[in-house]
């Protein structure tokens, strides 16, 4: 049984609707010109033996393939280095975010530092501040 997004197939339903398929392009195959028909007949071939190649086992059943652990692009590098590359992206977003959140920190104390510096340097005395009527106050206080 085989298993697809449209449901389950088994073998006989594919290769009736295989033979079908191929009928009906072995009836569109007659209308075509001779350079077209030798491409399809070349690409044909190529198709079944590459279909051939992927039913071959890789290997036999007794034995069993093992990766050496690296990858491609480490092969050729030693194993501290190998270590180092795989760290190296983690070590680098890890840095990235410490720095970012020095940044919005400073930029917090500096904003908290110019409103710190715009309420002492004002015309309206600290005091005012903890007063009840300060609402009155700037309703009716002029503005600059």
């Amino acid at each position: 049984m085989i298993r697809s997004r449209y449901g389950t197939h088994t073998p006989a339903i594919e290769a009736r609707l295989g033979a079908r398929l191929a009928t009906g392009l072995s009836m569109g195959a007659d209308g075509t010109s001779h350079e077209v028909s030798e491409r399809l007949r070349v690409a044909r071939e190529q198709a079944l033996a590459r279909a051939r190649l992927s039913r071959q086992p890789l290997a036999s059943p007794g034995h069993v393939v093992l990766g050496t652990g690296r990858s491609a692009a480490l092969a050729g590098f030693a194993p501290w280095r190998e270590r180092l590359a795989l760290a190296l992206p983690l070590l680098l977003m890890v840095a990235g975010l410490v720095a970012i959140e020095q940044w919005t920190a400073r930029e917090r104390m500096l904003a908290a530092a110019d409103i710190d510096a715009q309420l002492l340097t004002d015309s309206l005395p600290p005091t005012a501040y903890s007063d009840p009527g300060f609402a009155e106050y700037l309703r009716t206080a002029p503005s600059q």
